[in-house]
């Protein structure tokens, strides 16, 4: 199964993720965030940060977990590769999140990324599994 893909969205960066379960779903969407963000090669694990989010229903869930991914990389300059969900239900997500500080040296940025934003945001399940659905602020 494709982790995500990106569709047309004026001006900014529309992403629609995939998971065979809704744990998959957000491990997927943070990879997304990241992938697109800076070249992940060379990002070790050196730190981990446990992240308890939580949002009225799933779609502000899905946003509110990926504005906290996105904080990781713009308050605390950490590029993360490995994503770790360990549980999570309608209002609130736990996970663990590992990578390391952003070395210009070592790593790539691809393209900044200002915002997640909550225009078009969804999470469904379908009979493949779940989508969800973002637009990122470039």
């Amino acid at each position: 199964m494709k982790r995500y893909r990106l569709f047309d969205h004026t001006a900014d960066l529309g992403v629609q993720v995939f998971g065979a379960t809704i744990n998959e779903l957000f491990v997927n969407g943070a990879f997304a965030l990241f992938d697109l963000l800076a070249d992940l090669d060379k990002v070790r694990q050196a730190v981990v940060r446990n992240v308890t989010v939580t949002g009225g229903d799933l779609s502000d869930l899905w946003v509110n977990y990926l504005r906290e991914c996105l904080y990781l990389w713009s308050g605390e300059g950490l590029l993360l590769v490995n994503y770790t969900v360990s549980s999570i239900d309608q209002k609130q997500v736990t996970a663990t999140l590992g990578g390391e500080a952003f070395d210009p040296a070592r790593h790539r940025i691809r393209q900044e990324i200002k915002a997640v934003t909550y225009h078009q945001a969804s999470v469904l399940e379908t009979p493949q599994g779940w989508t969800g659905k973002v637009i990122f602020d470039v």
